[in-house]
């Protein structure tokens, strides 16, 4: 499996090689010493991590100068897929056809957006489904049920219905 994109690294912070980081993670495991952050240059891991307003200072092993930080500057922070049977990732989902539970199918998953509230579903059709509502995963990687609320969906799954 492919690495997911976790964070960016951001400016250098002082004279010994730490760096701003904006980690877009919510697993604890990715802002702790020892973690492995994968970046272009290639692995390093985080000796020592700290939070600093909306971010994290970091230093990355074998990162000891403020040049040296310098250069990882806007570099995109990966990381190896974490195993979590209880876990719904946004990865997983692209390519799952959308039903209720009804059965009714509404196409297929295209995009995951970040939105501040709860991660967004983008359908084929541009329909956008906020995450909460997804209530079974258990059919990953070929198919998720969704219980939104009336309307969301719109009135009728197809055009065939009213006729």
């Amino acid at each position: 499996m492919d690495n997911l994109e976790i964070g960016r690294i951001g400016k250098a912070h002082g004279l010994r090689g730490e760096v701003t980081a904006v980690i877009t993670s919510d697993r604890p495991e990715r802002t702790a010493p020892g973690a492995v952050w994968i970046l272009a240059s290639g692995p390093r891991t985080v000796a020592a991590i700290r939070p600093f307003q909306q971010k994290w200072i970091a230093k990355l092993e074998g990162i000891d100068t403020r040049e040296a930080a310098e250069d990882l500057t806007g570099s995109v922070i990966e990381g190896e897929p974490i195993e979590d049977d209880d876990a719904l990732w946004a990865h997983e989902l692209l390519g799952a056809t959308v039903v209720t539970p009804d059965g009714v199918e509404w196409g297929s998953v295209t995009g995951v957006y970040p939105n501040p509230a709860n991660d967004l579903i983008e359908l084929a059709d541009g329909t956008l489904i906020p995450t909460v509502f997804v209530t079974d995963g258990s059919g990953l990687p070929d198919r998720v049920v969704v219980d939104p609320p009336e309307g969301l969906l719109g009135a009728t799954a197809t055009a065939d219905d009213d006729a």
